[in-house]
C-alpha cells in the first residue's frame, strides 16, 4: 500500500469513528505501528486530524446523532454498569431529574420502585417508570418529543424545569471534554440540558468512555459544572485526569 493510500485509509477511519488507536490503524492498514505513528504525525501537520496520545482523533465536530434504536443495543453491559453506579449515588427521598438517552434509560430501570421522585425527560423513561411499584413518584414534564428519540424539548419542557428544583440532575451527553465542556448534537436538547443543570443542586453525568474527548456542535456548559462523572474503563486517561483537575469526581464502572 502506498503512503498516499495509507493516509487516505487512516483519515477515513478516524473521520468515521471519531478516533482510533495506533494499534487499530496498524491492523487496518497492515503496517507497523512505527509507520502509523509517522503517518499520524504527517496528517496532523497537514491539519487532517489531531494527534493524541496513543492514536488520533478527528478535527470535525461530531454533528450526526446515531438513531436511538441503534444506540440502545450498543455497549449495553457498560451502560448497565454505569447505570448501577449512578443509581447507587441516589439516596432514598431524593428528587431526581433524569435526562434522555440510552444510558439514562438504564438508570430509569434501576430507580423503578425506589423511594424517589423522578422527572424523566424522555418518553421511554416515562414508560418505564409509569407503572413503577411501591414508593416511586413520577413527575411528567410538558414538551414535544423529538422524532425517533423520544426526548422532550421545547418551551413547555423548559417551563417545567424552571418551575422546579431537584436534588440531583442525571445528565447524558454526546461529547465531553475538559477543554470543550459538555456538548450535544441538537440545539433544543442542549437548551433542556442547560435548564436541567440550572435547576439542580448536584449534577451527575452518565457517559460511556467513548464520549470523552469528543465534541458535538451544541454547547451545554463547561465540564466544571459536573460534580460527578460516571463512565467506564474505556475512558481516555488524559481526559479523566483533566476532568478531575477541574474538580469533577470521576467514577469508573
Amino acid at each position: 500500500m502506498s503512503n498516499a493510500d495509507r493516509h487516505r485509509l487512516i483519515a477515513q477511519a478516524v473521520g468515521e469513528s471519531g478516533s482510533a488507536t495506533v494499534q487499530e490503524l496498524a491492523a487496518l492498514a497492515g503496517a507497523s505501528e512505527m509507520t502509523i505513528r509517522r503517518d499520524l504525525d504527517t496528517l496532523a501537520a497537514h491539519g487532517v486530524l489531531e494527534r493524541v496520545r496513543g492514536g488520533a482523533r478527528t478535527l470535525l465536530l461530531r454533528g450526526e446523532e446515531p438513531p436511538f434504536a441503534l444506540r440502545a443495543h450498543e455497549a449495553i453491559d457498560a451502560k448497565r454498569r454505569i447505570a448501577a453506579e449512578v443509581s447507587s449515588l441516589i439516596a432514598d427521598g431524593e428528587t431526581v431529574l433524569l435526562d434522555s438517552g440510552t444510558t439514562c434509560l438504564e438508570v430509569a430501570r434501576l430507580l423503578r420502585g425506589r423511594q424517589v421522585t423522578v422527572m424523566p425527560l424522555s418518553l421511554q423513561a416515562i414508560h418505564v417508570l409509569g407503572d413503577a411499584p411501591g414508593p416511586t413518584t413520577l413527575m411528567v414534564p410538558g414538551g414535544r418529543p423529538r422524532a425517533a428519540e423520544g426526548a422532550l424539548t421545547g418551551p413547555l419542557t423548559l417551563a417545567s424545569l424552571a418551575a422546579l428544583r431537584f436534588d440531583t440532575a442525571i445528565v447524558g451527553c454526546c461529547g465531553l471534554s475538559a477543554a470543550e465542556g459538555l456538548t450535544a448534537y441538537d440545539l433544543d436538547d442542549a437548551a433542556v440540558k442547560k435548564a436541567g443543570i440550572a435547576s439542580a443542586r448536584r449534577i451527575v453525568a452518565a457517559a460511556a468512555g467513548s464520549k470523552l474527548g469528543r465534541t458535538a456542535h451544541a454547547h451545554v456548559g463547561p465540564s466544571t459544572l459536573l460534580d460527578t462523572l460516571v463512565t467506564d474503563t474505556t475512558a481516555p486517561a488524559d481526559e479523566v485526569t483533566a476532568l478531575e483537575s477541574g474538580g469533577t469526581v470521576v467514577k469508573s464502572a
